[in-house]
Formats: C-alpha cells, structure tokens, sequence
C-alpha cells in the first residue's frame, strides 16, 4: 500500500508538472513607494569596471532612471507614438523604423539594414499589456512591474521618443556600482531578500505553477510585503533592480557585432548572474519575460 501510495503521489506530480502555465495568474498588487518617473545624477569621473576592478572615467555627469521603465509607462508611449505615426501595428507586433548599422562583414556577424523593425509582439501571452484595436494599457496587476517582451529596437524607441538614450554599459555600471569594488549594487554580499532572481522565494515566485515572475519596480527597498521582510538594495546612487527581476538592454553598437548587451540580471538567473560585471547578449529582435530597460540623459535633458 505505501509504495501504491507513492507511485500514485509520483504520478500526479508528474501530471501537475505538464500542466500548462498560466502566466497570467492573479498576482499581489503592492505600492512600493518609488516612484518609476524619478532619476538621480551620476557624477563624471573615475570608477572601477568588470570582474578584476579595471580603472574607468566618465568625464561628464549623465542621469540614470531609477526603476525600469514600467509596463504604465510603455502603454503611455505607445498611445502617443502611434497617435503621431512614430510607430505603427504590423501583423501581430508593433513595429518603427531603424536606421541600420554599419555592416563590417565579421565574423558571425549578421546585417542589420535600414528598415522597419519589431518593437514587441502582440500575439504573446507573456506580454502585460492590452490592445484593444486602438489603444494600449496596462494589465491592472502588472502597471509598475517592468516593461518586458521588448526588443533592443523597443527599449531604445522608448528612450529616444523622449529625447533620451539606453545607457553605455559603462554608463550603467557606474550607476549599479558607484566608485568602489563592491560585486553587488547594495554590498558585498548576497541574501535571498535583496533581489528577485531564481528561487529567492518572493510573494510572486510559485514554482509549482507559474515559476518566477516578475516583481513591482522598487520592491526591494526595505519594505514588508504581507510577511515577506525586504532589505533596502539600492545602488549607492539610490537605483532600484540594478540587479535581479529583469535583464536590462544597453545601447552600444560595437564594431562587427550585430548582437546587443543586457546587464543586471534577472528573476531567472542563478545567485553568481546577479553580480555586476555580468553580461548577456542577444540579437536587437530579442524579447522575453525576462528582459526590460531603463533610459540615461544628461543633465541638460538629452
């Protein structure tokens, strides 16, 4: 009888584990008390780069978004843009124009011609936004989560629609790091609490039905969240999810490359990814659940 018992428990585990996953199950909806519209300076000057603390300077001082653009503030951008043909729907994705890059014949390396490119797809039951045939908004649990399903086509239509940019990856280490050798935007070291990556047992993590998700921009700054204790994870220029939740987009072109690069992280990623001199890389045409951004300007607005 006992191991009936348990072959049968192992059987339906099995059947539960092929189930489909609802992505878009009820989620928590939490105010984290920061606000996505709000950036900070990141002063010029020296800082150190990459795993063996490699000497850097940027001579000028530049702004920093201090969340990820959220999923409010895409639907916003995407009303306006298409209101004034900036972008446009073509078939089952929502698509702009991009000048191209220069094409060096490297190896490996693909051309990217001038021409219309996706900025997210429609048709993707992962994506929080809804289109009703001619507006876009939020999915109502997910407004001040991160934008993701966004290409590196997206992120950057996004940023310059306003006058912005992605950050250099420079850019964005600086602003993850500030001046000393610290492997993690807010320390030393890594507790389960200070970020949301894989298994870091948050209200929005359920693996046995829907795995990890997203968590609210800002989430991770002290607050208690019914019982779950977060501690304050900002860097040291006060940005929030500079590591962990989604992988962000940066905005170099490198010469014969066609990929592009995301720093930080993400809610899918093992503890080490989560380290600041981390990258990834996929082609501009990228998206996934896991992958967002935030813009840079300089002070002056561009």
């Amino acid at each position: 009888m006992k191991k009936m018992m348990i072959a049968l428990l192992s059987l339906l585990f099995l059947i539960s584990a092929c189930q489909p996953v609802d992505l878009n199950a009820p989620a928590p909806v939490y105010n984290t008390g920061i606000d996505p519209d709000s950036w900070v300076t990141i002063p010029a000057g020296p800082f150190l780069h990459g795993q063996f603390d490699e000497a850097a300077s940027i001579d000028y001082d530049y702004e920093m978004m201090v969340t990820d653009v959220t999923n409010a503030q895409y639907a916003e951008f995407l009303n306006a843009a298409l209101a004034d043909g900036t972008i446009k729907i073509a078939g089952n994705e929502v698509a702009a124009y991009y000048a191209g890059d220069e094409f060096n014949g490297g190896r490996h390396e693909e051309s990217i011609e001038a021409g219309d490119y996706i900025l997210i797809p429609l048709d993707d039951e992962a994506l929080r936004l809804d289109y009703s045939g001619e507006t876009f908004s939020a999915k109502e649990d997910w407004a001040n989560h991160p934008m993701t399903m966004v290409s590196w086509f997206g992120a950057k239509a996004y940023c310059e629609y306003y006058g912005w940019r992605l950050p250099s990856e420079l850019e964005w280490e600086k602003a993850a790091r500030g001046e000393d050798n610290r492997p993690y935007p807010w320390g030393d070291t890594l507790a389960r609490n200070n970020a949301n990556y894989l298994s870091s047992r948050d209200p929005f993590e359920d693996m046995s039905t829907f795995g990890s998700r997203t968590t609210p921009v800002g989430f991770y700054n002290g607050n208690t969240y019914d019982g779950y204790q977060t501690l304050d994870s900002a860097s040291p220029y006060g940005l929030y999810d500079m590591a962990g939740n989604v992988w962000q987009w940066t905005g170099d072109v490198y010469e014969l490359q066609h990929y592009r690069y995301m720093r930080g992280g993400s809610k899918n990623v093992y503890d080490n990814n989560l380290r600041i001199w981390v990258r990834n890389n996929a082609t501009p045409t990228f998206v996934s659940p896991a992958v967002g951004f935030r813009c840079a300007r300089q002070e002056n607005g561009g």
